[in-house]
């Protein structure tokens, strides 16, 4: 089973996230904030990471950063998961290593 890391600051989205993936079959670990994400980062694998640009604590371009620069973690694949869609905000998110750029609002079944 496929472990996702599903890092977003509003519980109502967080919780969207994590209802449709585990109706889809993928076990989902929540984070609300880039700090808590870290942490949990450091503690466990992950398959893949969604996480939200505008975060409290560390932003999630900075997580991103850090998930990219560490070789334990450097192959996790990251999916921005953001309502910030300008051209210059995608560009930044997949020049600091996002796999992928979703824009709010999004399909859940797209998601998923």
């Amino acid at each position: 089973m496929y472990k996702i890391l599903a890092v977003e600051d509003s519980p109502a989205i967080l919780n969207l996230i994590r209802m449709s993936l585990e109706d889809a079959g993928y076990l989902c670990v929540c984070a609300e904030d880039g700090v808590q994400a870290a942490d949990l980062l450091e503690e466990r694998q992950f398959d893949l990471v969604l996480l939200d640009v505008m975060l409290p604590g560390i932003d999630g371009l900075e997580v991103c950063r850090r998930l990219k620069g560490d070789r334990m973690t450097s192959n996790i694949p990251i999916i921005m998961l953001t309502a910030r869609g300008d051209e210059v905000d995608k560009i930044l998110g997949l020049e600091i290593g996002a796999d992928d750029y979703i824009t709010k609002p999004f399909s859940v079944r797209e998601l998923a």
